[in-house]
């Protein structure tokens, strides 16, 4: 069957990829949606590993159950992508997003479960979660990300009045915006080098405010707004400048939530941090209770996830699509892949 593959640093290639078989213990999927996510965008830019074909957020539809006996084909289903051992104490305590094993296997990030880049998947049975009726393919690949934002807020506790700043402008920084406002957050700002993003995040309701985060004089406009910082920052990019600017945009006892991931060492004023007690919170992925959550506000129309989505494009589209997310000029927030479209 026809997939997305890397192929080395900032390339994929169109390549066959042999169909996964019907087996106990893992649901077999037929994909309608897939989103791609600002992670993946890593493993591109880095071009390992080769062959992973990518893809952890979908919708798509049961083809063989896998023993679970309360799905049955043609149900309408997505799933958590990740791959828990459910023995340790990250799993008993009911938080997988930190268990050891969780990203060894995860669909879509390791080259044994090929993501939803492709026609088919198969995905652990005991991480397939049915979808409400009432929802659209699209709404439910946008679960997975909805969940890493709701995860990073319920994390960063926000008070009712407090002023919040989110670093990086893409699907999670938005998103993350989005769940700060329902917490009760007074005033939300975000933070892009892309201006077209930083004005898409305030058009789209989700910020009060866009911070050129190039502008010399940025930290002046933080404390013109703040007088002392904002309560809590997000970031949402992870490399250096971005959580150095993080830091030095909280008020003193202020919070920060690192959500962003580097896949190389950076530099940050941790002299800053520690001269006023700011607490630093690492945030990763979601609980299954947050994703099921996320399910639940998109189908009741708490939250509309529709208006991050800046297209659907086919598979032959797909380095393209690359290529514009990560152009820095681009205001796209968030592009689908269906793997039907021609």
């Amino acid at each position: 069957m026809k997939s997305v593959a890397i192929k080395g640093v900032k390339e994929f290639e169109i390549k066959e990829i042999e169909e996964p078989k019907a087996q106990e213990g893992r649901v077999l999927i037929e994909v309608e949606k897939a989103g791609i996510c600002g992670s993946d965008i890593h493993y591109w830019d880095m071009g390992n590993p080769v062959g992973l074909v990518m893809g952890h957020e979908f919708c798509g539809k049961v083809l063989n159950n896998g023993g679970r006996s309360d799905l049955k084909v043609g149900d309408r289903v997505t799933a958590l992508p990740i791959s828990p051992c459910g023995h340790c104490l990250a799993c008993n305590t009911g938080n997988p997003q930190y268990c050891k094993e969780t990203w060894t296997y995860a669909t879509g990030l390791s080259l044994e479960n090929p993501g939803a880049l492709t026609s088919k998947i198969s995905v652990r049975s005991d991480m397939v979660m049915k979808v409400p009726d009432n929802t659209k393919d699209e709404e439910m690949a946008m679960v997975e990300p909805t969940a890493v934002g709701l995860h990073a807020i319920h994390l960063a506790n926000i008070k009712v009045g407090e002023k919040v700043l989110v670093v990086g402008g893409g699907i999670i920084g938005l998103v993350s915006a989005m769940f700060a406002k329902k917490e009760g957050a007074s005033y939300v700002a975000i933070s892009e080098t892309n201006k077209a993003r930083g004005q898409k995040a305030v058009d789209l309701g989700v910020a009060d405010a866009f911070l050129d985060a190039t502008d010399e004089h940025f930290q002046d406009k933080v404390m013109e707004i703040t007088k002392m910082g904002f309560d809590v920052v997000v970031d949402c990019c992870g490399t250096s400048p971005a959580v150095t600017s993080a830091i030095m945009a909280t008020r003193p006892g202020g919070r920060v939530i690192l959500v962003g991931v580097s896949m190389t060492p950076i530099t940050i004023p941790t002299v800053a941090a520690v001269m006023s007690e700011i607490i630093l919170q690492g945030a990763i992925a979601y609980t299954k209770e947050e994703f099921q959550t996320c399910i639940d506000l998109i189908a009741n129309k708490q939250i509309d996830v529709m208006k991050f989505v800046s297209k659907i494009i086919s598979l032959d589209e797909v380095q393209d699509a690359y290529v514009e997310l990560t152009s820095g000029t681009s205001d796209s927030i968030k592009i689908l892949v269906d793997p039907k479209k021609n």
